[in-house]
């Protein structure tokens, strides 16, 4: 990939996010829209060896080369979450991975998709976006192997992926079991925090810590993925992200015609996520997430609107949602914990009975 001579520095440093209108997978259109345009495109019936495509919003796109492997395909970009360009580059690398092992597959290679405002950001700023990005696949073993750039008015930066996964170890969205115990990997807040440190509601120790935890979870890669691939127990996988844990749970809900019964005090959350979110800090992301879905959710009386806006919050390279036979709930956990996620825990349960979510009070 190469970037245009012509990128000249800007006349004063310019905060990253201050160029961008959202920032993070809150960029992302909502899901009734997604849903809508989605419906338009032509059946895939005439493809036997696309495995997975556009049918259930699955993570990745996943298509059969041979009796033993299949190519996954995804691509995923945003606006900048922070104003840091070299966390940028590493939050928006890591969400791209996350569709690759959330599919169950390992990494081969990247590709660097960049749109900058010429003229606003420093030729040093890009640099440093995209060796955060290339770290990042350095760490998981992949090279960036290329990519396109262009001159766009909000600086944009994402990866497409390209992973293995053997046929019959596909993770799927779609094939969730009644009974089935719902793990989370990853505590929610992402969108919170970053809500409060762009409209300055944190400062000195608190903004300190608050980044530091936002760093820590964005930046945590989904690798586990690819061994619940192994496991015949875990019966789907979907990451979290831009639609927030009742979206991504009701994808998981629609695919496998059932619903879902969501604990609110098992979910785990970031350290002081809750503090924010009841003092009416949440995302335009969240307003337009509930207004998509709202209408299949049933929430409890004692489900307060700041714990709602927290089920709907954008989580920016979030954790997975995984469906796993409930007696193997115990030994899928301890590896996800194992593998690094220390929240992880089991939030609910999959229960026969149309697509739509209970979430008692």
């Amino acid at each position: 990939m190469t970037i245009a001579a012509d990128v000249l520095a800007p006349e004063a440093p310019v905060r990253l996010t201050a160029l961008a209108h959202g920032g993070g997978c809150g960029c992302k259109l909502s899901p009734a829209v997604l849903r809508e345009l989605l419906g338009g495109l032509p059946a895939m019936q005439a493809f036997p060896d696309l495995l997975v495509g556009t049918e259930t919003g699955d993570d990745a796109a996943v298509y059969r080369i041979s009796d033993d492997q299949a190519v996954v395909a995804t691509t995923d970009f945003f606006m900048p979450i922070v104003d840091d360009p070299t966390d940028f580059g590493r939050i928006a690398a890591t969400n791209a991975l996350s569709d690759v092992y959330a599919m169950g597959a390992r990494p081969l290679l990247a590709l660097a998709i960049l749109g900058m405002p010429l003229g606003k950001i420093a030729p040093e700023t890009v640099g440093a976006i995209l060796a955060g990005g290339a770290s990042v696949c350095a760490e998981a073993g992949i090279p960036v192997a290329g990519g396109h750039s262009i001159d766009a008015p909000e600086p944009i930066y994402g990866l497409a992926v390209i992973g293995l996964v053997h046929p019959d170890r596909i993770l799927r969205n779609s094939g969730a079991q009644p009974g089935d115990c719902l793990i989370l990997t990853k505590p929610l807040g992402v969108g919170v925090i970053s809500a409060a440190l762009k409209s300055g509601q944190l400062d000195g120790v608190a903004a300190k810590a608050a980044y530091a935890a936002l760093i820590a979870a964005t930046t945590q890669r989904n690798a586990v993925g690819e061994a619940l691939a192994g496991l015949g127990a875990v019966h789907a996988v979907t990451d979290v992200t831009g639609f927030g844990l009742l979206g991504h749970a009701l994808e998981m809900g629609r695919g496998a015609g059932l619903a879902a019964r969501l604990e609110w005090g098992a979910v785990p959350l970031l350290e002081g996520v809750a503090a924010l979110a009841q003092a009416g800090c949440r995302t335009g992301a969240a307003v337009r997430n509930w207004a998509s879905y709202g209408n299949e959710v049933m929430l409890g009386l004692g489900v307060a609107e700041w714990q709602r806006d927290l089920l709907c919050d954008p989580q920016t390279s979030g954790g997975l949602l995984i469906a796993v036979a409930p007696e193997f709930a115990r030994e899928v956990l301890a590896l996800v914990r194992e593998s690094g996620f220390a929240a992880a825990a089991v939030i609910g349960t999959m229960e026969q009975g149309s697509p739509r979510i209970a979430v008692p009070g």
